[in-house]
């Protein structure tokens, strides 16, 4: 492992923090989208940070160019997060895990772990990553303040995604290899529970705000399945009606991606081959399927603004939650179509980040 410090300064476009006109009494929300989100196509955004005015109709504001970005050919970014108590972004490539600081938009620090890296995790204090390598047998956890290696921790699961609980006392790791997702003590770094079997190998997943419920897209399934945290049991499986499975051109299963609206009343899981996005009621048990929304090209990602209002699928399109209707795509500043599976909401006050989202689509109900 190493870390670089970096002390020269990149070349910025002429915006820095995000703000509106009179940043003195406003609180602004910006959607940090990182590209190539989808896999390494240019086609999609380009490359660098790209910021959408979430108050102001998601309109592109500015590029941020970042040393990955700078590359003659940027490589594909695996994940992206963020902490308002630091006032840092982070985001990850295959090889290289990233931390920007959002007032300056400078790197701070870099890492190369060894065995790569893959969808990382941050406690809601800003101070632990949990950084999976690129599906191997660990997850590497970094000081996010310093950038320094703590420790690893072996599941031999194919380290893949990561979701931290919204009290930061748990990390939850699922691999591309196992049917079973770990968790681990975020004081203590060691394995505490290991939820299921599920009925395939662990692919995109969310925790409701409690850490009672987890919601798991599976291989072979096109919908997905709930476990049960207290019990470590699978206890649903839950398969989208009226809809074929098909080929898909990313990622190998049916769904890839599953969120849960932030007042938990919905799940939201993505179906590439019909590119479509289905919505089950999540005040029955077990969820029950009701709308269906198409888009754009093939999803494979979902995931939600901080107040609800607004869904955010890795086709770009913005989705009013409440109707089901799009209200506008996400274009760049030369009016490309912007995709990706890596974004994340953050919101300003008087320039300084006050709150950050998730990239993935947790629960926000304790």
């Amino acid at each position: 492992m190493r870390v670089v410090i970096v002390l020269l300064s990149m070349a910025l476009m002429s915006f820095h923090s995000f703000a509106i006109a009179d940043e003195s009494t406003s609180v602004t929300n910006a959607l940090y989208v990182v590209c190539p989100g989808i896999r390494d196509y240019q086609q999609y955004g380009g490359s660098g940070i790209l910021v959408f005015d979430i108050d102001h109709e998601h309109r592109f504001v500015k590029r941020i160019e970042t040393p990955a970005s700078q590359r003659d050919k940027p490589r594909n970014i695996k994940g992206v997060c963020a902490s308002a108590v630091t006032g840092r972004i982070y985001f990850t490539t295959p090889e290289q895990l990233f931390c920007l600081d959002l007032r300056t938009e400078k790197v701070i620090w870099y890492a190369t772990p060894s065995l790569g890296c893959d969808r990382m995790s941050l406690t809601p204090d800003g101070k632990i990553l949990y950084v999976p390598s690129f599906e191997k047998d660990t997850w590497n956890v970094f000081d996010a303040i310093s950038g320094n290696w703590t420790t690893s921790i072996e599941t031999k699961s194919g380290a893949h995604n990561t979701v931290v609980s919204l009290d930061g006392s748990r990390m939850y790791m699922g691999g591309l290899k196992s049917s079973m997702l770990f968790v681990a003590d975020t004081q203590t770094h060691k394995i505490v529970q290991e939820v299921g079997p599920f009925a395939g190998s662990i692919r995109p997943f969310v925790v409701n705000g409690s850490s009672t419920r987890v919601y798991s897209c599976v291989n072979g399934l096109l919908g997905f399945e709930v476990g049960d945290l207290t019990t470590n049991k699978k206890i649903h499986r839950v398969e989208v009606s009226d809809f074929a499975q098909g080929p898909v051109l990313r990622h190998g299963c049916p769904s890839h991606g599953v969120g849960l609206t932030p007042d938990e009343k919905e799940v939201w899981v993505v179906d590439a081959f019909n590119q479509r996005l289905h919505v089950f009621d999540n005040t029955t048990t077990p969820p029950q399927q009701r709308e269906s929304i198409q888009v754009r090209e093939q999803p494979g990602w979902i995931t939600f603004s901080l107040d609800g209002l607004y869904a955010y699928p890795s086709t770009g399109e913005v989705i009013d939650t409440k109707t089901k209707k799009i209200l506008t795509t996400l274009a760049d500043e030369q009016g490309r179509e912007v995709h990706s599976e890596k974004m994340v909401q953050i919101q300003f006050q008087n320039g300084k980040p006050v709150r950050v989202g998730d990239q993935f689509g947790v629960g926000r109900i304790r």
